[in-house]
């Protein structure tokens, strides 16, 4: 699909915002739901870009879509963090096993000679 650059900027401002609105509502799913149209945007207004001659005005909704950018960034990196505080929550409520290691039935494992030892024994 051929776009002009107005019609490209207005496709990524779309995804832009439909993505500002999953992330700041902690929409990961549907934020991440959105990643291969935001990339085919992105791509089409990427290349459409560099074909514009150097000294020429880009449109002036492409100051909208650099906002809307510097806000998808922000909530990206928010997003980001919510998660790793969630991963950290859930690590520090699970029991830890003793040298951290589990038997083929995932249960924690046995405290006792580790196998490197056991293979020493027998030489």
């Amino acid at each position: 699909m051929t776009d002009d650059l107005p019609t490209a900027v207005a496709r990524l401002t779309d995804v832009l915002e439909r993505e500002n609105a999953a992330l700041a509502a902690l929409d990961l799913p549907g934020a991440a739901r959105l990643l291969a149209e935001k990339q085919a945007a992105a791509g089409a207004f990427a290349a459409l870009q560099q074909a514009i001659p150097s000294g020429a005005a880009p449109p002036p909704a492409v100051a909208r879509l650099r906002s809307l950018g510097e806000r998808n960034r922000s909530l990206l990196e928010r997003a980001i963090a919510v998660q790793g505080a969630v991963i950290g929550v859930i690590a520090a409520a699970l029991p830890t096993a003793s040298h951290g290691r589990y038997a083929a039935s995932g249960a924690p494992a046995r405290s006792g000679p580790s196998v490197a030892f056991a293979l020493m024994a027998r030489a």
